[in-house]
Protein backbone atom coordinates (compact mmCIF):
# COMPACT_ATOMS: atom_id res chain seq x y z
CA UNK A 1 0.00 0.00 0.00
CA UNK A 2 1.49 3.31 -0.77
CA UNK A 3 2.34 5.23 1.87
CA UNK A 4 -0.07 8.27 3.02
CA UNK A 5 1.77 11.52 1.39
CA UNK A 6 1.92 8.94 -2.19
CA UNK A 7 -1.47 8.04 -1.43
CA UNK A 8 -3.01 11.94 -1.49
CA UNK A 9 -0.84 13.09 -4.57
CA UNK A 10 -2.53 9.92 -6.22
CA UNK A 11 -5.99 10.86 -5.29
CA UNK A 12 -4.51 14.47 -6.04
CA UNK A 13 -3.70 13.13 -9.82
CA UNK A 14 -6.98 11.48 -9.87
CA UNK A 15 -9.53 14.21 -8.65
CA UNK A 16 -7.99 17.15 -9.94
CA UNK A 17 -7.78 16.23 -13.93
CA UNK A 18 -9.03 17.93 -16.29
CA UNK A 19 -11.27 15.39 -17.70
CA UNK A 20 -12.83 14.53 -14.12
CA UNK A 21 -16.32 13.25 -14.36
CA UNK A 22 -18.66 13.72 -10.76
CA UNK A 23 -20.90 10.62 -11.94
CA UNK A 24 -17.43 8.44 -12.67
CA UNK A 25 -15.51 8.86 -10.12
CA UNK A 26 -18.76 8.02 -7.31
CA UNK A 27 -20.36 5.69 -9.60
CA UNK A 28 -19.63 4.26 -12.82
CA UNK A 29 -16.41 3.06 -11.91
CA UNK A 30 -17.01 0.71 -9.34
CA UNK A 31 -17.64 -2.61 -9.35
CA UNK A 32 -21.79 -2.87 -10.58
CA UNK A 33 -22.85 -5.48 -8.74
CA UNK A 34 -21.16 -3.97 -4.79
CA UNK A 35 -23.86 -2.56 -2.77
CA UNK A 36 -23.35 1.27 -2.84
CA UNK A 37 -26.39 2.05 -0.18
CA UNK A 38 -28.44 0.41 2.46
CA UNK A 39 -31.81 2.45 3.39
CA UNK A 40 -33.33 0.52 6.55
CA UNK A 41 -37.01 1.78 7.43
CA UNK A 42 -37.65 1.86 11.70
CA UNK A 43 -39.14 -1.82 11.07
CA UNK A 44 -35.51 -2.90 9.96
CA UNK A 45 -36.72 -3.77 6.44
CA UNK A 46 -33.87 -2.48 3.97
CA UNK A 47 -34.16 -0.99 0.01
CA UNK A 48 -30.41 -2.04 -1.13
CA UNK A 49 -28.89 -0.53 -4.50
CA UNK A 50 -26.14 -1.89 -6.05
CA UNK A 51 -23.91 0.27 -7.71
CA UNK A 52 -25.13 -1.05 -10.52
CA UNK A 53 -28.74 -0.10 -9.35
CA UNK A 54 -27.54 3.39 -8.81
CA UNK A 55 -26.07 4.32 -12.41
CA UNK A 56 -29.06 3.00 -13.85
CA UNK A 57 -31.61 4.83 -11.73
CA UNK A 58 -29.49 7.56 -12.04
CA UNK A 59 -28.99 7.99 -16.10
CA UNK A 60 -32.93 7.54 -15.87
CA UNK A 61 -33.42 10.67 -13.70
CA UNK A 62 -30.33 12.21 -15.10
CA UNK A 63 -32.51 12.11 -18.54
CA UNK A 64 -35.71 14.00 -16.54
CA UNK A 65 -33.30 16.77 -15.28
CA UNK A 66 -31.89 16.96 -19.06
CA UNK A 67 -35.30 17.32 -21.06
CA UNK A 68 -36.39 20.40 -18.30
CA UNK A 69 -32.86 21.92 -19.46
CA UNK A 70 -30.56 21.08 -16.76
CA UNK A 71 -27.18 21.50 -17.67
CA UNK A 72 -23.58 21.97 -16.47
CA UNK A 73 -23.46 24.21 -13.44
CA UNK A 74 -27.32 24.51 -12.93
CA UNK A 75 -28.48 24.32 -9.40
CA UNK A 76 -30.47 21.04 -8.31
CA UNK A 77 -32.06 21.12 -4.82
CA UNK A 78 -33.40 18.40 -3.30
CA UNK A 79 -35.76 17.66 -0.11
CA UNK A 80 -34.65 14.80 0.71
CA UNK A 81 -33.30 12.67 3.47
CA UNK A 82 -30.33 10.38 3.15
CA UNK A 83 -31.20 7.27 1.67
CA UNK A 84 -31.22 5.64 -1.99
CA UNK A 85 -33.70 8.39 -3.42
CA UNK A 86 -31.12 11.26 -2.39
CA UNK A 87 -28.18 9.34 -4.14
CA UNK A 88 -30.30 8.50 -6.99
CA UNK A 89 -30.27 12.29 -6.95
CA UNK A 90 -27.15 13.40 -6.56
CA UNK A 91 -25.75 10.87 -8.78
CA UNK A 92 -28.39 11.94 -11.54
CA UNK A 93 -27.03 15.82 -11.28
CA UNK A 94 -23.64 15.04 -11.20
CA UNK A 95 -23.97 13.21 -14.86
CA UNK A 96 -25.11 16.20 -16.25
CA UNK A 97 -22.50 18.23 -14.56
CA UNK A 98 -25.19 20.20 -12.37
CA UNK A 99 -24.49 21.33 -8.43
CA UNK A 100 -26.18 19.44 -6.16
CA UNK A 101 -27.82 21.19 -3.48
CA UNK A 102 -28.98 18.97 -0.57
CA UNK A 103 -31.89 21.38 1.92
CA UNK A 104 -32.60 19.32 4.96
CA UNK A 105 -36.41 17.62 4.84
CA UNK A 106 -37.36 19.63 8.10
CA UNK A 107 -36.80 23.19 6.76
CA UNK A 108 -40.33 25.48 6.79
CA UNK A 109 -41.67 26.11 3.54
CA UNK A 110 -39.98 30.05 3.97
CA UNK A 111 -36.78 28.68 5.12
CA UNK A 112 -36.74 26.35 1.89
CA UNK A 113 -37.85 29.33 -0.32
CA UNK A 114 -34.98 31.46 0.78
CA UNK A 115 -32.41 29.02 0.43
CA UNK A 116 -33.58 28.01 -3.32
CA UNK A 117 -33.68 31.68 -4.17
CA UNK A 118 -30.44 31.98 -2.59
CA UNK A 119 -28.74 29.27 -4.87
CA UNK A 120 -31.05 30.25 -7.85
CA UNK A 121 -31.71 26.96 -8.43
CA UNK A 122 -32.99 25.53 -11.44
CA UNK A 123 -34.82 22.32 -10.31
CA UNK A 124 -35.98 20.74 -7.04
CA UNK A 125 -36.46 16.88 -6.47
CA UNK A 126 -38.46 16.41 -4.08
CA UNK A 127 -41.06 13.60 -2.86
CA UNK A 128 -44.95 14.48 -2.92
CA UNK A 129 -45.10 15.19 0.98
CA UNK A 130 -42.76 18.16 0.31
CA UNK A 131 -44.13 19.25 -2.61
CA UNK A 132 -46.08 21.61 0.08
CA UNK A 133 -43.25 23.95 0.71
CA UNK A 134 -42.72 24.91 -3.12
CA UNK A 135 -44.09 28.08 -3.96
CA UNK A 136 -46.36 27.15 -7.01
CA UNK A 137 -45.03 30.38 -9.23
CA UNK A 138 -41.55 29.58 -8.52
CA UNK A 139 -38.60 29.96 -11.14
CA UNK A 140 -37.81 26.02 -10.58
CA UNK A 141 -38.84 22.95 -12.10
CA UNK A 142 -40.31 20.41 -9.28
CA UNK A 143 -39.89 16.64 -10.50
CA UNK A 144 -40.24 13.67 -7.87
CA UNK A 145 -37.31 11.37 -7.86
CA UNK A 146 -39.44 8.17 -9.41
CA UNK A 147 -40.22 10.09 -12.31
CA UNK A 148 -39.71 7.89 -15.42
CA UNK A 149 -37.58 9.44 -18.98
CA UNK A 150 -39.26 10.10 -21.94
CA UNK A 151 -35.35 10.07 -23.53
CA UNK A 152 -32.05 8.39 -22.89
CA UNK A 153 -29.96 10.01 -20.40
CA UNK A 154 -26.55 12.08 -22.21
CA UNK A 155 -23.68 11.23 -21.58
CA UNK A 156 -21.99 11.50 -18.00
CA UNK A 157 -19.83 15.65 -18.20
CA UNK A 158 -16.48 15.97 -17.32
CA UNK A 159 -15.92 19.40 -15.32
CA UNK A 160 -13.04 19.27 -13.94
CA UNK A 161 -11.62 19.83 -11.02
CA UNK A 162 -12.40 23.30 -9.80
CA UNK A 163 -15.92 23.58 -10.95
CA UNK A 164 -19.03 22.98 -8.41
CA UNK A 165 -19.66 19.66 -6.67
CA UNK A 166 -22.62 20.87 -4.23
CA UNK A 167 -23.80 23.66 -2.39
CA UNK A 168 -24.14 23.47 1.21
CA UNK A 169 -25.43 26.28 4.21
CA UNK A 170 -23.31 26.86 7.16
CA UNK A 171 -25.84 28.83 9.57
CA UNK A 172 -24.59 32.67 10.38
CA UNK A 173 -24.48 34.42 13.28
CA UNK A 174 -25.66 38.19 12.56
CA UNK A 175 -26.67 36.72 8.80
CA UNK A 176 -28.61 34.75 6.24
CA UNK A 177 -26.91 31.08 6.24
CA UNK A 178 -23.85 31.69 4.17
CA UNK A 179 -23.47 29.07 0.75
CA UNK A 180 -20.15 26.99 0.91
CA UNK A 181 -19.15 26.11 -2.72
CA UNK A 182 -17.71 22.53 -2.34
CA UNK A 183 -15.72 21.85 -5.56
CA UNK A 184 -14.94 18.83 -7.12
CA UNK A 185 -11.31 18.72 -5.97
CA UNK A 186 -12.53 18.40 -2.44
CA UNK A 187 -12.87 14.92 -3.57
CA UNK A 188 -9.27 14.57 -2.54
CA UNK A 189 -9.93 15.85 1.47
CA UNK A 190 -13.33 14.00 1.99
CA UNK A 191 -10.97 10.52 0.31
CA UNK A 192 -8.25 10.99 2.71
CA UNK A 193 -10.91 11.77 5.55
CA UNK A 194 -12.81 8.09 4.68
CA UNK A 195 -10.13 6.08 4.47
CA UNK A 196 -7.19 7.64 6.95
CA UNK A 197 -9.31 8.84 9.83
CA UNK A 198 -12.66 7.17 9.71
CA UNK A 199 -10.44 3.76 8.55
CA UNK A 200 -13.48 2.29 6.68
CA UNK A 201 -12.27 -0.33 4.61
CA UNK A 202 -13.52 -2.65 1.80
CA UNK A 203 -15.15 -5.36 4.07
CA UNK A 204 -16.81 -2.32 6.69
CA UNK A 205 -20.20 -1.57 7.06
CA UNK A 206 -20.07 1.96 7.47
CA UNK A 207 -22.98 4.11 9.06
CA UNK A 208 -22.96 7.99 9.32
CA UNK A 209 -25.57 8.88 11.40
CA UNK A 210 -25.86 12.24 10.03
CA UNK A 211 -28.76 14.55 8.28
CA UNK A 212 -27.97 16.27 4.67
CA UNK A 213 -28.54 19.22 6.12
CA UNK A 214 -25.42 19.09 7.70
CA UNK A 215 -22.32 19.03 6.03
CA UNK A 216 -21.29 16.11 7.90
CA UNK A 217 -23.74 14.06 6.41
CA UNK A 218 -23.32 15.61 2.86
CA UNK A 219 -19.40 14.79 2.75
CA UNK A 220 -19.02 11.49 4.85
CA UNK A 221 -22.50 10.37 4.58
CA UNK A 222 -22.64 10.59 0.66
CA UNK A 223 -19.71 11.48 -1.06
CA UNK A 224 -16.87 9.73 0.48
CA UNK A 225 -18.59 6.88 0.67
CA UNK A 226 -19.30 6.61 -2.77
CA UNK A 227 -16.36 7.92 -3.93
CA UNK A 228 -14.46 4.83 -1.89
CA UNK A 229 -17.06 2.74 -3.91
CA UNK A 230 -18.04 1.03 -0.19
CA UNK A 231 -21.47 0.89 1.21
CA UNK A 232 -22.95 3.04 3.14
CA UNK A 233 -26.42 2.66 5.72
CA UNK A 234 -28.88 5.26 6.10
CA UNK A 235 -31.91 4.98 8.52
CA UNK A 236 -35.25 6.42 7.34
CA UNK A 237 -36.45 7.31 11.00
CA UNK A 238 -36.02 9.25 13.44
CA UNK A 239 -33.41 8.86 16.49
CA UNK A 240 -34.45 6.33 19.03
CA UNK A 241 -31.61 4.20 21.25
CA UNK A 242 -33.31 0.86 21.30
CA UNK A 243 -33.48 1.15 17.15
CA UNK A 244 -30.34 2.38 17.19
CA UNK A 245 -28.70 -0.82 18.62
CA UNK A 246 -31.15 -2.99 16.60
CA UNK A 247 -29.61 -1.56 13.30
CA UNK A 248 -26.10 -1.56 14.67
CA UNK A 249 -26.83 -5.43 15.08
CA UNK A 250 -29.63 -6.37 12.31
CA UNK A 251 -26.62 -5.12 9.37
CA UNK A 252 -23.57 -5.96 11.40
CA UNK A 253 -22.20 -2.68 11.02
CA UNK A 254 -18.49 -2.06 12.15
CA UNK A 255 -17.76 1.38 11.47
CA UNK A 256 -20.21 4.32 12.90
CA UNK A 257 -19.88 7.95 12.73
CA UNK A 258 -22.28 10.20 14.73
CA UNK A 259 -23.27 13.87 17.03
CA UNK A 260 -22.04 13.16 20.71
CA UNK A 261 -25.47 13.74 21.55
CA UNK A 262 -26.53 10.38 19.92
CA UNK A 263 -23.61 8.39 22.31
CA UNK A 264 -25.41 10.17 25.01
CA UNK A 265 -28.25 9.13 24.65
CA UNK A 266 -27.11 5.49 23.62
CA UNK A 267 -25.47 5.57 27.51
CA UNK A 268 -28.59 6.66 28.87
CA UNK A 269 -30.30 3.75 27.83
CA UNK A 270 -27.65 0.80 27.58
CA UNK A 271 -26.57 -1.64 30.18
CA UNK A 272 -25.46 -3.84 28.07
CA UNK A 273 -24.80 -4.23 24.27
CA UNK A 274 -26.92 -6.69 22.00
CA UNK A 275 -24.47 -9.94 21.25
CA UNK A 276 -24.31 -9.37 18.00
CA UNK A 277 -23.02 -5.99 17.74
CA UNK A 278 -19.36 -5.87 16.16
CA UNK A 279 -18.80 -2.15 16.17
CA UNK A 280 -14.63 -1.65 15.35
CA UNK A 281 -14.32 1.87 14.93
CA UNK A 282 -16.92 4.84 16.75
CA UNK A 283 -16.18 8.28 15.17
CA UNK A 284 -17.27 11.48 16.76
CA UNK A 285 -17.71 15.08 15.47
CA UNK A 286 -19.21 18.65 15.81
CA UNK A 287 -19.97 19.43 19.63
CA UNK A 288 -17.08 19.05 22.52
CA UNK A 289 -16.65 15.14 23.13
CA UNK A 290 -15.85 14.51 26.60
CA UNK A 291 -13.79 12.21 28.30
CA UNK A 292 -16.16 10.22 30.67
CA UNK A 293 -18.33 9.36 27.25
CA UNK A 294 -14.78 7.62 25.70
CA UNK A 295 -14.54 5.73 28.81
CA UNK A 296 -18.07 4.35 28.21
CA UNK A 297 -17.81 3.61 25.03
CA UNK A 298 -14.69 1.43 25.91
CA UNK A 299 -15.86 -0.16 28.50
CA UNK A 300 -19.35 -1.41 26.45
CA UNK A 301 -18.28 -1.50 23.00
CA UNK A 302 -14.22 -2.44 23.50
CA UNK A 303 -13.47 0.75 21.35
CA UNK A 304 -12.89 4.39 22.49
CA UNK A 305 -15.00 7.36 20.91
CA UNK A 306 -12.44 8.91 18.43
CA UNK A 307 -12.85 12.89 18.11
CA UNK A 308 -13.04 13.76 14.40
CA UNK A 309 -12.06 17.98 14.28
CA UNK A 310 -13.10 20.10 11.23
CA UNK A 311 -15.48 22.44 9.76
CA UNK A 312 -18.11 22.60 7.12
CA UNK A 313 -15.48 24.84 5.05
CA UNK A 314 -12.65 22.32 5.38
CA UNK A 315 -14.19 18.95 6.02
CA UNK A 316 -12.33 16.96 8.70
CA UNK A 317 -9.07 18.19 9.16
CA UNK A 318 -7.88 16.11 12.21
CA UNK A 319 -8.85 13.08 14.54
CA UNK A 320 -7.65 11.91 17.69
CA UNK A 321 -7.14 8.23 19.17
CA UNK A 322 -10.24 7.46 20.52
CA UNK A 323 -8.75 7.63 24.40
CA UNK A 324 -8.75 11.51 24.84
CA UNK A 325 -5.46 12.29 23.01
CA UNK A 326 -4.53 15.24 20.79
CA UNK A 327 -5.61 15.98 17.52
CA UNK A 328 -3.39 14.92 15.23
CA UNK A 329 -3.54 16.22 11.49
CA UNK A 330 -4.75 13.58 8.50
CA UNK A 331 -2.10 13.58 5.96
CA UNK A 332 -2.65 16.46 3.22
CA UNK A 333 -3.11 18.98 5.84
CA UNK A 334 -1.27 20.92 8.47
CA UNK A 335 -2.45 22.49 11.59
CA UNK A 336 -0.99 24.87 13.51
CA UNK A 337 -1.45 27.46 16.53
CA UNK A 338 -1.06 30.88 16.09
CA UNK A 339 0.06 33.44 18.58
CA UNK A 340 -2.95 36.18 19.75
CA UNK A 341 -1.60 38.83 18.16
CA UNK A 342 0.08 38.04 15.18
CA UNK A 343 -0.25 35.47 12.39
CA UNK A 344 3.04 33.64 13.24
CA UNK A 345 3.01 30.16 14.96
CA UNK A 346 2.99 29.72 18.36
CA UNK A 347 5.49 28.39 20.93
CA UNK A 348 5.18 24.62 22.18
CA UNK A 349 2.49 24.74 25.23
CA UNK A 350 1.09 28.80 24.69
CA UNK A 351 -2.32 29.30 23.97
CA UNK A 352 -3.54 30.42 20.64
CA UNK A 353 -5.81 30.59 17.94
CA UNK A 354 -6.33 27.10 15.56
CA UNK A 355 -5.43 27.65 12.17
CA UNK A 356 -5.02 25.68 9.24
CA UNK A 357 -1.85 26.19 6.89
CA UNK A 358 -3.62 26.55 3.23
CA UNK A 359 -0.27 26.68 1.32
CA UNK A 360 1.18 23.30 3.01
CA UNK A 361 -2.24 21.75 3.00
CA UNK A 362 -2.45 19.98 -0.57
CA UNK A 363 -5.84 18.88 0.40
CA UNK A 364 -6.67 22.38 0.72
CA UNK A 365 -10.09 23.19 -1.01
CA UNK A 366 -12.22 26.45 0.68
CA UNK A 367 -12.01 29.63 -0.83
CA UNK A 368 -14.76 31.45 0.86
CA UNK A 369 -18.34 32.65 0.46
CA UNK A 370 -19.57 34.04 -2.41
CA UNK A 371 -22.64 35.37 -1.37
CA UNK A 372 -20.66 37.09 1.81
CA UNK A 373 -17.01 38.39 1.09
CA UNK A 374 -16.36 40.10 4.93
CA UNK A 375 -17.23 36.83 6.05
CA UNK A 376 -14.99 35.14 4.44
CA UNK A 377 -12.08 37.57 4.94
CA UNK A 378 -12.52 37.60 8.70
CA UNK A 379 -11.93 33.46 8.30
CA UNK A 380 -7.84 34.31 6.74
CA UNK A 381 -5.18 35.87 7.82
CA UNK A 382 -4.71 38.91 5.57
CA UNK A 383 -1.89 37.16 3.83
CA UNK A 384 -4.55 34.21 2.36
CA UNK A 385 -2.10 31.32 4.33
CA UNK A 386 -4.07 30.92 7.48
CA UNK A 387 -7.41 29.56 7.77
CA UNK A 388 -8.57 30.50 11.15
CA UNK A 389 -10.92 28.05 13.18
CA UNK A 390 -12.46 30.51 15.40
CA UNK A 391 -10.85 27.61 18.50
CA UNK A 392 -8.14 28.23 20.82
CA UNK A 393 -6.09 25.72 21.90
CA UNK A 394 -2.05 24.64 22.41
CA UNK A 395 0.28 23.08 20.25
CA UNK A 396 2.45 20.41 21.95
CA UNK A 397 6.16 19.19 20.94
CA UNK A 398 4.91 16.86 17.75
CA UNK A 399 2.72 19.59 16.32
CA UNK A 400 -0.42 17.89 18.12
CA UNK A 401 -3.14 20.37 19.12
CA UNK A 402 -4.80 20.45 22.48
CA UNK A 403 -8.28 22.44 21.85
CA UNK A 404 -8.72 24.68 24.72
CA UNK A 405 -12.42 26.16 23.70
CA UNK A 406 -14.70 25.15 20.06
CA UNK A 407 -16.33 28.03 18.42
CA UNK A 408 -19.68 28.65 19.82
CA UNK A 409 -20.80 30.55 16.88
CA UNK A 410 -23.34 27.42 16.03
CA UNK A 411 -25.86 26.01 18.49
CA UNK A 412 -25.55 22.29 17.59
CA UNK A 413 -28.64 20.84 19.46
CA UNK A 414 -29.15 16.74 19.09
CA UNK A 415 -26.54 16.94 15.88
CA UNK A 416 -28.67 19.82 14.14
CA UNK A 417 -26.50 23.02 13.59
CA UNK A 418 -28.70 26.01 13.86
CA UNK A 419 -27.54 29.52 13.41
CA UNK A 420 -28.79 32.33 16.06
CA UNK A 421 -30.09 34.34 13.15
CA UNK A 422 -32.39 32.08 11.56
CA UNK A 423 -34.41 31.79 14.56
CA UNK A 424 -34.12 35.71 15.49
CA UNK A 425 -34.97 36.43 12.63
CA UNK A 426 -38.22 34.75 12.82
CA UNK A 427 -38.96 35.73 16.17
CA UNK A 428 -38.83 40.18 14.86
CA UNK A 429 -41.43 39.29 12.44
CA UNK A 430 -44.09 39.15 15.62
CA UNK A 431 -45.62 42.54 16.55
CA UNK A 432 -45.30 41.91 20.07
CA UNK A 433 -41.30 41.52 19.64
CA UNK A 434 -38.59 44.59 20.23
CA UNK A 435 -35.31 42.70 19.91
CA UNK A 436 -34.24 39.19 20.40
CA UNK A 437 -30.87 37.30 20.68
CA UNK A 438 -30.39 33.48 20.75
CA UNK A 439 -27.93 31.72 21.79
CA UNK A 440 -26.66 27.86 23.16
CA UNK A 441 -27.27 26.72 26.58
CA UNK A 442 -25.03 23.26 27.31
CA UNK A 443 -27.23 20.28 27.89
CA UNK A 444 -25.43 16.94 29.37
CA UNK A 445 -27.97 14.90 26.70
CA UNK A 446 -28.53 17.19 23.78
CA UNK A 447 -25.25 19.21 23.86
CA UNK A 448 -26.75 22.31 23.54
CA UNK A 449 -30.74 23.57 23.76
CA UNK A 450 -31.66 26.50 22.17
CA UNK A 451 -32.41 29.35 23.90
CA UNK A 452 -34.09 32.77 23.33
CA UNK A 453 -33.93 36.48 25.20
CA UNK A 454 -36.78 38.30 23.87
CA UNK A 455 -37.23 42.21 24.60
CA UNK A 456 -41.06 42.93 24.27
CA UNK A 457 -42.41 46.08 22.39
CA UNK A 458 -43.77 48.87 24.62
CA UNK A 459 -46.90 48.04 26.18
CA UNK A 460 -47.40 44.26 25.77
CA UNK A 461 -46.97 42.21 28.99
CA UNK A 462 -45.20 38.96 28.52
CA UNK A 463 -46.74 35.65 29.52
CA UNK A 464 -46.37 31.61 28.11
CA UNK A 465 -49.49 32.54 25.89
CA UNK A 466 -47.13 34.41 23.99
CA UNK A 467 -44.34 32.21 24.49
CA UNK A 468 -45.25 29.26 22.69
CA UNK A 469 -47.14 32.03 19.92
CA UNK A 470 -43.65 32.54 19.22
CA UNK A 471 -42.17 28.77 19.80
CA UNK A 472 -44.97 27.89 17.19
CA UNK A 473 -43.93 30.86 14.50
CA UNK A 474 -40.51 29.26 15.25
CA UNK A 475 -41.73 25.90 13.84
CA UNK A 476 -44.33 27.03 11.27
CA UNK A 477 -41.60 29.54 9.73
CA UNK A 478 -38.03 27.91 10.03
CA UNK A 479 -37.74 24.38 11.41
CA UNK A 480 -39.37 22.21 14.54
CA UNK A 481 -35.75 21.72 15.60
CA UNK A 482 -34.68 25.08 15.83
CA UNK A 483 -37.94 26.04 18.43
CA UNK A 484 -36.22 27.66 21.51
CA UNK A 485 -36.46 24.99 24.63
CA UNK A 486 -35.84 27.88 26.81
CA UNK A 487 -37.41 31.44 25.71
CA UNK A 488 -37.12 34.05 28.91
CA UNK A 489 -38.36 37.60 28.37
CA UNK A 490 -36.48 39.98 29.56
CA UNK A 491 -36.52 44.11 29.71
CA UNK A 492 -32.95 44.43 27.73
CA UNK A 493 -30.39 42.57 25.83
CA UNK A 494 -26.90 43.34 27.03
CA UNK A 495 -24.73 45.38 24.98
CA UNK A 496 -21.71 47.46 24.65
CA UNK A 497 -21.16 51.26 24.31
CA UNK A 498 -21.59 51.49 20.71
CA UNK A 499 -24.70 49.14 20.95
CA UNK A 500 -23.09 46.17 20.09
CA UNK A 501 -24.55 43.00 21.45
CA UNK A 502 -22.41 41.15 24.09
CA UNK A 503 -23.33 36.93 23.53
CA UNK A 504 -21.54 35.83 26.06
CA UNK A 505 -23.30 38.00 28.36
CA UNK A 506 -26.35 36.05 27.28
CA UNK A 507 -26.84 33.25 29.80
CA UNK A 508 -26.91 35.80 32.57
CA UNK A 509 -28.66 38.22 31.45
CA UNK A 510 -31.34 35.84 31.42
CA UNK A 511 -30.86 34.16 34.85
Amino acid sequence: MADPEQQVRDWLTAYTAPTASVAHLLCDRHDPTRTAVTEVLPDLSATTLTYGDLSRRAADLAAVLAEHGVGVGDRVATLLPLGTDLTVSAVAAWRLGAVLVPLPPVLAASAVDQRLRQVAASAVVAPAEQSGKLAADAPWTVLDPDQPPAEKAPDPVAVGPDAPLLISHTPGVSGPPRQITVPVRALTAFHIHHHYGLGVRDDDLYWCFSEPGDPHGLYYGLVSPLLAGHACLHLRAGFDPELTLDVLETFGVTRLAAAPTVYRALRSATKTLPPGIMVQGLASNGDALRADLTDWALGTFGVGISDHYGHAESGIVAVNDGQGGPLEALPGFRLAVLDPLSDTPADVGVPGRVAVDTVDSPAWWFDGYPDDPLAAARRFSPDGRWYLTGDTGTADESGAIHLTRHDGEVIITSGYRIGPYDVESVLLEHDAVDEVAVYGLPDPERGALVAANVVLAPGVSPGEELAEELKRLVAERFAETAVPQRLTFVPHLPKTASGKLRRNRLRASAA
